[in-house]
C-alpha cells in the first residue's frame, strides 16, 4: 500500500475535522456539516456529469475504480529496470541475441518481454522502435483519459456545489419574512459549496495529479526499456548502454547507482 496516499487522505480528513470542532463544544457541531440533498445536489451532481461525458457505463466504472491506483506502491523502479537491461546485454554478448529467447521466459514485465522477442525474431531497429513507441503513446493516451476523467470531476463538484448554494439561496430568499430562519437556511446553501471544494481539493485534484506522476514514471521506465533494448540490438558494449540508461537518472540517483555497484558486467 502506498503510505502516503494514505496518510494523505486521512490526515486531510482530521485536520478538516479539527477546523471544525476547534472552539466548539463537544462533537454535536459536526451535524451542523451533515445535510442529504445538499450531499445529493454536490455529489451526485458531479458525477452524473462525468458520467454523461464517459464513453459508456463500463468506462465510468473503470474510472472510478481507479481510485485503487494511488493506493498501489509502483514496484518497478528505473535503478531496477537498469540492472536488468543491462543483464541482458550481457547475455546478448556472451551467447548472442538468440539466448534472449530464455532470457524473456523470466520476464514479467509484458511491454520489455515484446521488445525482447521482436530483437530475438531479427526485427529491422526502427520497426522495432516505432512499434514499442507505438504502444507507448497508447499506453499514455489510455492513462489521459483515466486522469482527464479525476480533473473534469474536480471542475464539478464546485460547479455543483454553487448550483447547490444557488438552490438553497433562492429557497431562503423566498421566505424573508421569517427572521429568524434565514441563518439556518444560508448555512444549509453555504454547506453545498463546501461539499464541493471538498470534492475537489480532497479527492479529485491529488488523485489526477499522483496518476500523473505514476504515468509519468511508468513512461520513463518504458522509454529507458526502449533505449536500453535497441542498445542490446545495435551489439553495444553493456558498460556503454550502462552509461546511456544512467542519463535516465537524476544526478542524486546516478550516485547512489555508481555506490551500490550497478550490475556486474561481464
Amino acid at each position: 500500500m502506498d503510505l502516503a496516499s494514505i496518510l494523505g487522505l486521512v490526515l486531510c480528513a482530521v485536520i478538516v475535522i479539527f477546523g471544525i470542532l476547534w472552539g466548539q463544544d463537544g462533537l454535536a457541531v459536526l451535524g451542523n456539516f451533515y445535510d442529504v440533498p445538499s450531499i445529493l445536489i454536490t455529489f451526485g451532481g458531479a458525477l452524473c456529469c462525468v458520467l454523461i461525458m464517459a464513453p459508456d457505463l463500463k468506462t465510468y466504472l473503470r474510472y472510478l475504480k481507479s481510485f485503487t491506483l494511488i493506493l498501489k506502491v509502483q514496484l518497478s523502479n528505473e535503478e531496477e529496470t537498469i540492472r536488468e537491461i543491462i543483464s541482458l546485454s550481457n547475455i546478448a554478448r556472451k551467447e548472442g541475441l538468440l539466448a534472449l529467447e530464455e532470457a524473456a521466459n523470466g520476464i514479467d514485465d509484458e511491454f520489455l518481454k515484446k521488445g525482447i522477442l521482436l530483437i530475438v525474431d531479427g526485427t529491422d531497429p526502427e520497426l522495432v522502435r516505432s512499434i514499442l513507441e507505438t504502444e507507448l503513446n497508447c499506453i499514455e493516451d489510455r492513462h489521459a483519459d483515466v486522469v482527464g476523467f479525476w480533473d473534469s470531476l474536480a471542475s464539478m463538484g464546485p460547479a455543483w456545489g454553487m448550483i447547490g448554494t444557488l438552490i438553497g439561496l433562492i429557497n431562503m430568499l423566498k421566505v424573508m419574512d421569517d427572521p429568524s430562519s434565514i441563518g439556518p437556511a444560508m448555512a444549509v446553501a453555504l454547506i453545498t459549496t463546501f461539499y464541493g471544494s471538498i470534492l475537489a481539493n480532497w479527492i479529485c485534484i491529488p488523485i489526477a495529479t499522483k496518476l500523473k506522476s505514476k504515468n509519468a514514471s511508468e513512461i520513463m521506465i518504458k522509454e529507458l526499456m526502449v533505449e536500453g533494448l535497441l542498445s542490446i540490438q545495435a551489439g553495444e558494449n553493456p558498460r556503454v548502454i550502462e552509461e546511456k540508461l544512467k542519463s535516465f537518472l537524476s544526478p542524486s540517483r546516478r550516485e547512489a547507482f555508481k555506490e551500490e555497484g550497478g550490475e556486474e558486467i561481464g
